[in-house]
């Protein structure tokens, strides 16, 4: 199971960040920006493997379902 950041959201954050800096912007003056996106990702194969039940719910509310 996984819980964290849109990797791709991120790597969009990062060439805006580039984009501000190529165009002049100090790299100082750029605000932090913090994540807005989040994604679950389950491996239901391995937590099976396991031994682990997982509730319907939680499988449900997953952004991906590794079968």
């Amino acid at each position: 199971m996984s819980y964290g950041t849109n990797l791709i959201d991120g790597w969009r954050q990062i060439g805006v960040y580039t984009g501000r800096i190529l165009k002049g912007t100090k790299p100082a003056d750029l605000p932090i920006v913090q994540a807005s996106k989040f994604e679950l990702i389950i491996n239901h194969q391995t937590a099976r493997i396991l031994g682990l039940e997982l509730p319907s719910s939680l499988l449900a509310r997953a952004d991906e379902v590794i079968e």
